[in-house]
């Protein structure tokens, strides 16, 4: 069986005087969840289900984020999947030299409205660099041309 999302909850976190990534995305996590008293959490565990959670975080330095601290901050059910999003597309391409450079990169997508690299970290969790298409429409996801992408706004390739 499938995962099918069942609630959608968001949270902020920051730490304004520390700058400390990882605290504001713990605090995110806690934000959304403290919004979400929804029983079903408690049943879900007690039936023996599994419940998966999808996390997105924007910060300026993703690199610095600790998801292993990030995880200990879910009462309920397991992550499997974070997010970032890059400000520019080049990001994304230097980002994907840098997972292909350390053996991470497992796919890559381009959904219309975003394009993504897939990776996974070294515990397994898999986790998603994106960029958000100025003006894009939704469409059917197919595999992630980036050189294209990259000509046709008239970057460099990296």
């Amino acid at each position: 069986m499938s995962a099918k999302p069942m609630v959608l909850e968001f949270g902020m976190g920051v730490d304004v005087h520390g700058r400390d990534a990882t605290k504001a995305a713990c605090r995110a996590v806690s934000d959304a969840i403290r919004h979400s008293s929804l029983p079903l959490f408690q049943e879900v565990r007690e039936r023996g289900g599994r419940m998966l959670v999808d996390v997105t975080i924007g910060v300026p330095d993703p690199d610095s984020v600790k998801l292993d601290v990030v995880r200990q901050e879910l009462p309920h059910g397991e992550m499997y999947h974070a997010a970032w999003e890059v400000d520019e597309l080049t990001d994304l391409a230097q980002a994907r030299q840098r997972l292909i450079d350390a053996g991470a990169l497992v796919g890559s997508s381009n959904h219309g409205v975003s394009l993504s690299l897939y990776a996974k970290d070294p515990d397994g969790l898999e986790f998603e660099i994106f960029w958000t298409v100025p003006g894009g429409i939704s469409a059917r996801t197919r595999e992630l041309d980036l050189e294209g992408e990259l000509a046709r706004r008239g970057l460099p390739l990296l």
